[in-house]
C-alpha cells in the first residue's frame, strides 16, 4: 500500500504542474509549417503587385479631380494614401509566412505591420461609407447639397476617419498592453488563446467596424435606387453608373470583409463558451480558414481604386488618356 501510495503521488503531482503550466504558458494552436502559408504569399503577392499598380495608376487622375473640386476625389485620395501605406507592408508579412509564420525583422516592425493592417482595413470601410453617403445626398438632395460645401467637409471627414481609427487601435493596445505582440514562438499578433479583453474588441470590431457601416450601406444604396427608379431625367449610362457602384461596393464588402468578420465573430463567441481544450481544438480547426479570410481582407486595396476609376466618367477618361500618351497631362 506504502508502495502504492508513493508512486501514486509523484505522479498526482505531475499531472497537476502539467496542467498548471499548460494553462499559463500553452501552445494552443500549432501553426508551424501550416499549409496555408502557400495559399497566404499567393495572395499578399498578388495584393501587393496589383494593388501597387492600380493604385499608382489612378493617383494622378484622382488629383485632377480634387483639383476641379470634386468631392469623390477627396475620399478616392485618402483611401489610396492608406491601401499605398498597407501595401508598403505586405513585404514584411510575405517573409513572415514564408518563415512558416517566425517573425525575424524586429519587434517595431512587427507592431508598424499590425498597426497598419488593422487601421487601413477600417479606413477604407468608413471611407467607403463616406463615399456611399454622399452619392446618396447628391441623388436625394441635388439642389441642397449644390449650396452645401462639401469639398471642404470631405477633407475634414477624412481626417477625422484617420485619427478615430488610428486612436481607437492605440488605445486598444495600451488598454490591453500589448507591448510585445511577439510571442515566445516568434508569431506576429497571432498569439492564443486571445485575451477576455481581445474578445471584447473583436465583438466590438465586428459591430461598429462592420455591420453598422453593412446598415449605411444598404439604407444609401436603397434610397439611390429608388430615386434612380424615378428619374426621368436621368439617362440609361448614368443609371448604369450608378448601380455599377453600388454592386462594386456590396461586392467589396461581401468578399473582402464579410469573411473575415464572420471569422472573427465565430472565434469570439467560441472563446466565452468553450472550455480551454475545446477552444484550443476549435482555433486550430479554424485557423487555415481565419487566415484565408484575413489575406482576402487585403485585395480591398486591389478593387478600391478599379471601382471608382470605372463609375467615374472623369477618371476614366483621365487614365485612358494617361495610357495613351503615357503623361499624365490631363485638360
Amino acid at each position: 500500500m506504502d508502495a502504492v501510495k508513493a508512486t501514486s503521488r509523484p505522479d498526482a503531482l505531475t499531472q497537476m504542474n502539467t496542467s498548471l503550466n499548460t494553462t499559463q504558458n500553452p501552445k494552443c494552436v500549432d501553426i508551424m509549417d501550416s499549409p496555408v502559408n502557400d495559399l497566404l504569399i499567393g495572395i499578399y503577392i498578388t495584393a501587393l503587385v496589383l494593388g501597387l499598380v492600380f493604385n499608382l495608376l489612378t493617383a494622378w487622375p484622382i488629383i485632377q479631380q480634387i483639383r476641379k473640386k470634386n468631392v469623390l476625389g477627396v475620399y478616392l485620395l485618402s483611401l489610396c494614401i492608406s491601401d499605398v501605406l498597407y501595401i508598403l507592408t505586405m513585404p514584411l508579412w510575405i517573409i513572415y509566412y514564408y518563415n512558416d509564420h517566425r517573425w525575424t525583422l524586429g519587434l517595431d516592425l512587427c507592431k508598424l505591420a499590425g498597426f497598419v493592417y488593422y487601421s487601413n482595413m477600417y479606413i477604407s470601410i468608413y471611407l467607403l461609407c463616406c463615399i456611399s453617403i454622399d452619392r446618396c445626398l447628391a441623388v436625394t438632395f441635388p439642389l441642397k447639397t449644390k449650396t452645401f460645401h462639401r469639398f471642404r467637409y470631405a477633407w475634414l471627414i477624412s481626417g477625422l476617419i484617420y485619427i478615430f481609427t488610428a486612436s481607437l487601435h492605440v488605445l486598444v493596445i495600451l488598454m490591453d498592453k500589448v507591448t510585445d505582440p511577439l510571442d515566445e514562438y516568434e508569431r506576429c499578433y497571432e498569439t492564443f488563446p486571445m485575451t477576455e479583453r481581445v474578445a471584447l474588441f473583436n465583438l466590438l470590431r465586428v459591430v461598429i467596424g462592420f455591420l453598422l457601416p453593412l446598415l449605411v450601406l444598404a439604407v444609401c444604396y436603397c434610397q439611390i435606387f429608388r430615386k434612380v427608379k424615378e428619374s426621368v431625367g436621368l439617362d440609361n449610362q448614368g443609371k448604369r453608373k450608378v448601380k455599377l457602384l453600388s454592386v462594386g461596393v456590396i461586392a467589396i464588402f461581401s468578399v473582402c470583409y464579410a469573411p473575415y468578420h464572420i471569422q472573427l465573430l465565430i472565434r469570439s463567441i467560441a472563446f466565452n463558451c468553450f472550455h480551454f481544450n475545446d477552444y484550443c481544438e476549435f482555433e486550430q480547426a479554424q485557423h487555415f480558414y481565419f487566415s484565408g479570410t484575413l489575406a482576402m481582407s487585403s485585395l480591398n486595396s486591389v478593387v478600391d481604386p478599379l471601382l471608382y476609376v470605372l463609375v467615374s466618367n472623369g477618371m476614366r477618361e483621365s487614365v485612358r488618356f494617361c495610357c495613351r500618351t503615357k503623361s499624365c497631362s490631363c485638360t
